[in-house]
């Protein structure tokens, strides 16, 4: 099972190599296979992003229910 906590840490690993890549693009004449790199790594980086996002409220929703469970009891 993969946790928020994995999540996060692969998150902040992709942020490192994203500003590593940014700074291996030149001021000018922007090499294609360094931008293609950049934009793979940006999609991943939003897809982990909305991953974690889930993740949370999911476990909002299930201590949402418990707790809700309870009081019913």
């Amino acid at each position: 099972m993969v946790t928020q906590t994995h999540l996060k840490k692969k998150l902040q690993q992709l942020g490192n190599r994203i500003a590593e890549t940014k700074k291996r693009l030149p001021a000018h004449s922007v090499k294609p296979p360094i931008m293609m790199e950049l934009l793979a790594l940006e999609d991943e980086y939003e897809a982990l992003l909305i991953e974690i996002t889930a993740l949370s409220k999911d476990q909002e929703d299930t201590v949402f229910t418990a707790i809700s469970n309870e009081k019913k009891q």
